[in-house]
């Protein structure tokens, strides 16, 4: 039986979905003034990434702080010392797709790091007295609201349904018949 020979009824139902999607990567300098003046730089790293989600216009923003750790020589590279910065941050990540039709008092955002704040270089500056840090990151927003959804409603229930095969969606020549198997992407 095709679902064309029966009367489609439809309905709309409210649900919780993801509305909006975001991601962005960026790449930040700070400037981190240790206590003694550095001869060289022997290490620098960035830990303690603590971060929230707000929506703000349209796209939502990641507020958080990092630490910044440089590990550097000084007094002519006879001393070691590890200079320590927290830095706040905030990072307006635009919505690359917004779903029109949620409802807005319903928003509830949330922030993943799909790539941890890290320092990809670490240089003394021209005036010698300070650490300029480039530090990478990239993180990854949905906004998750409540939302109309249609769905196709049996007649009589879910107890007309004889068996899940007893449906047929196919509306003729589907296109996938030329479709190269061995190209398709494993994470599907």
């Amino acid at each position: 039986m095709t679902i064309a020979d029966k009367q489609l009824q439809t309905r709309e139902i409210i649900t919780k979905a993801v509305c909006g999607k975001g991601r962005k990567f960026s790449t930040v300098s700070h400037t981190v003034t240790p206590p003694h003046r550095p001869t060289s730089i022997l290490g620098a790293w960035v830990i303690n990434n603590q971060y929230e989600a707000v929506r703000s216009g349209d796209g939502i923003e990641v507020v958080g702080t990092y630490d910044i750790n440089i590990w550097y020589s000084y007094n002519r590279n006879s001393q070691t010392d590890v200079a320590k910065e927290t830095v706040s941050y905030v990072e307006n990540i635009p919505l690359s797709y917004v779903d029109p039709k949620h409802r807005a008092s319903t928003e509830e955002v949330a922030a993943e790091a799909t790539q941890e704040p890290n320092c990809i270089e670490a240089n003394i500056s021209s005036s010698g007295a300070s650490v300029v840090v480039r530090v990478e990151r990239e993180f990854a927003v949905e906004m998750i609201a409540e939302t109309k959804v249609c769905v196709a409603v049996i007649p009589g229930g879910c107890d007309d349904i004889e068996s899940k095969d007893s449906f047929d969606y196919d509306d003729g020549d589907s296109g996938f018949d030329d479709l190269d198997g061995d190209l398709l992407d494993d994470e599907l």
